[in-house]
């Protein structure tokens, strides 16, 4: 921090943490635009982590929920998320129960197993209690319940000035029905039906006389939908096991378009599998295709560049993701100039809401646009993606939308005109820093002062320049020559300016941005790393930005910061400056590897391996403190991170092509592994039914004792040459 600065915080968008949570170990479901986050009791309790609950676009239909056995909360044995995601399981026993100072039930008699999944904007729970005692049992089982309807920016820490109506609560015999009338006149509804019907039930509280004999066990349902203006009533009557046969047999028909991988390494094994299951989860169903969300609970909605980033990642083993991805921003692309929404025509879409207080504009996120690198890295995903299903028609397709957004870079992203794509926020409720480092303290000077805009990011340029590349090869496909060579041109011409600019000899390491006065913010940080991602850098100095971000300073053990722990504003715990993100590793880690330090990618591997054996259910948050590493102890937890995030599941697919060497080209029909490169923890790994065009292969891989990597074919259908470059 520069000295006598002062630290004023405006940031209406922050998410606040204003107590500890009392477990930091949440159950996460999730089906298209419905998730739930349960504590690991299955509950959704009242107090600790206030994003538990059941939330239906972006508002939270479901605030308590809280299953007790007389007077207390059953005994938690175990609780877990099955391994696709489809179903969460609680395992439960008795408390001690006593009666007029006598035991009456003591601990373990009874087993309690909840298992929930969600289906149709309905989260379907079903409870069995089995008596193992000698003796017979009678107590009262109860479920409190409420519903707050609460606007996620509510929940992340956004007052509001005034709040729509509570409607009176219907209670029948066996449902519940919980209403809001919001300040945008949308009537939203919780339905509760119970089966059997309660002894009791009440506008919050449900309750059962339950009578076991030995031996005896006890069967329970409820269903709690999410209903919006004049929806139908939730039925409960389909079997239980056919709702979780549906919604695991679309997460089956997902799967089945993939390549299975399987390695050698149980650990790895683990990571890849909860990767793949979250990947399914945060797929959500759109008019254009599957649109992964961002993440669970702050971002369960359409973000342009974490959909792209995500779907770059994911490339090579799931292009579909792709085709979702490009098609719904196609359709989303600005065609206005709009300054609430910082929208200009041609600009790609940086997030979409259907929330209340977004419908309503007192967040400015309804359509909002206001992302730099969005824009550029849609072409990106585009080029890339033609290169790996050779779709000719969906390319022409979109088109287009391709050379609209090059019009908006030329246009509107240069707004000096000095050739580097740079932001100056146009909304005053937008975001102040519009690249992927969005926090409002996140680009700075060296000796900690913030940037005054316009702001060019390193890496943006970077995106840029592999943008106009990608564009280039495509205006050839098409047939239009002079407008390939043009932007071959524009390309190299950005290469030439970028590295005069950006460069800092002596911190061996690109600027992470020029300010409003053109003066480079000489800070060692990971955007660096994406330059070397997109292209844009020197073979010298790639190598010596490989040498910089792989030292102490920003290698923490588990995965490369932010911000290298020499910075002014280094701090560990801090969102983007010192902290460690999964999706950012990996782009650093291909940027390596398209360089030919393959090695260096392999480290980020591994540390990142390393840091799953510590995280719940193997699971990469969207980020972690960037603490070193210390002998014996695990990473350190940042307090509101999203799990999952789609584009840190999508992490391990890019360090694993980084790695292989591994790239595919459907219009030449090969597949290539250019050096590639496996840890010696991963000795052999399999890929079966690996698809390019019309063809597939399995493929074994093996690692032998002097580092070299074998290539083996065990089946070939279709026309593909697998190249191995050594």
């Amino acid at each position: 921090m520069a000295r006598g600065e002062v630290i004023r915080v405006r940031n209406e968008f922050y998410i606040r943490s204003s107590s500890p949570r009392v477990d930091v170990r949440t159950r996460v479901l999730k089906q298209n635009d419905t998730f739930a986050v349960f504590d690991r009791f299955g509950d959704i309790d009242t107090f600790g982590s206030r994003e538990l609950g059941l939330y239906y676009q972006d508002t939270r239909f479901l605030s308590r929920l809280t299953l007790k056995m007389g007077k207390d909360r059953p005994l938690l044995l175990s609780s877990t998320v099955r391994e696709d995601n489809a179903v969460m399981a609680v395992d439960a026993t008795n408390p001690d129960v006593s009666r007029d100072g006598e035991m009456t039930i003591p601990r373990g008699t009874l087993h309690v197993f909840r298992s929930k999944v969600l289906w149709e904007r309905t989260c379907h729970e079903r409870l069995r209690i089995h008596n193992y005692g000698r003796a017979a049992v009678d107590f009262v089982l109860s479920m409190e319940f409420d519903a707050d309807f609460a606007d996620i920016f509510e929940l992340r820490g956004t007052k509001r000035q005034r709040r729509g109506d509570r409607i009176k609560t219907e209670v029948t015999q066996d449902a519940v029905v919980l209403a809001y009338k919001g300040l945008d006149g949308c009537l939203r509804r919780t339905r509760i039906v119970f089966d059997p019907r309660p002894a009791r039930l009440g506008d919050s509280l449900a309750s059962f006389q339950v009578h076991l004999e030995p031996g005896e066990d006890a069967s329970y349902r409820w269903a709690i939908a999410c209903e919006l203006g004049g929806d139908s009533q939730v039925e409960i009557k389909p079997c239980y096991e056919e709702i979780v046969q549906g919604a695991a047999g679309a997460l089956e028909r997902v799967r089945a378009r993939e390549p299975q991988i399987f390695t050698g390494n149980e650990q790895f094994n683990d990571w890849l599998n909860r990767s793949v299951a979250d990947l399914h989860m945060m797929q959500t169903e759109t008019p254009y295709g599957p649109y992964p969300y961002a993440g669970v609970p702050w971002y369960s909605t359409v973000f342009g560049r974490d959909g792209i980033i995500t779907a770059l990642q994911c490339l090579w083993f799931d292009p579909s993701v792709a085709r979702g991805v490009l098609a719904y921003l196609a359709a989303n692309q600005a065609d206005t100039d709009n300054s609430e929404q910082d929208a200009q025509p041609g600009k790609i879409l940086h997030e979409f809401r259907e929330d209340e207080m977004a419908t309503l504009g007192e967040v400015p996120f309804r359509r909002y646009y206001g992302t730099i690198d969005a824009t550029p890295l849609f072409i990106m995903l585009a080029g890339a993606y033609y290169r790996r299903t050779g779709d000719r028609a969906f390319v022409k397709s979109i088109w287009p939308n391709v050379q609209r957004a090059l019009e908006w870079i030329d246009r509107y992203g240069d707004l000096d005109g000095d050739g580097f794509v740079e932001y100056s926020r146009k909304s005053d409720d937008g975001l102040a820093n519009q690249g992927w480092k969005d926090s409002h303290d996140a680009i700075f000077h060296s000796d900690g002062a913030s940037a005054e805009g316009p702001i060019a990011l390193c890496e943006v340029q970077g995106y840029v320049y592999a943008a106009k590349t990608a564009a280039s090869e495509f205006a050839k496909i098409l047939g239009d020559a002079a407008r390939s060579r043009e932007l071959s041109k524009q390309a190299e011409a950005l290469h030439r300016r970028f590295e005069k600019a950006f460069w800092c000899d002596d911190l061996s390491t690109y600027a992470i941005a020029l300010d409003g006065r053109k003066q480079p913010c000489r800070v060692r940080a990971s955007n660096a790393g994406h330059c070397l991602f997109a292209g844009i850098a020197t073979d010298e100095h790639a190598r010596r930005v490989v040498a910089t971000l792989t030292d102490e300073t920003s290698f923490s053990g588990w995965g490369i910061r932010t911000v290298a722990s020499s910075e002014a504003r280094y701090n560990p715990m801090s969102y983007h400056n010192g902290s460690v993100w999964p999706h950012d590793n990996s782009l650093i880690a291909a940027g390596f590897a398209r360089y030919g330090l393959k090695e260096s990618a392999a480290i980020i591997l591994a540390g990142l391996l390393d840091a799953t054996l510590f995280f719940d259910l193997h699971r990469l948050p969207e980020l972690f403190c960037g603490f070193p590493r210390r002998p014996g102890e695990s990473p350190t937890l940042y307090p509101v991170a999203c799990a999952p995030q789609s584009w840190a599941s999508a992490a391990i697919f890019l360090l694993f092509e980084a790695c292989l060497g591994l790239s595919v080209s459907a219009p030449e029909q090969t597949l290539v592994f250019s050096k590639p490169v496996l840890p010696a923890f991963l000795p052999k790994v399999s890929i079966r039914d690996l698809r390019v065009g019309d063809a597939r292969v399995d493929l074994l891989l093996t690692r032998h004792d002097e580092g070299d990597v074998g290539v083996n074919v065990l089946r070939r259908n279709g026309a593909l040459e697998v190249l191995i470059l050594k």
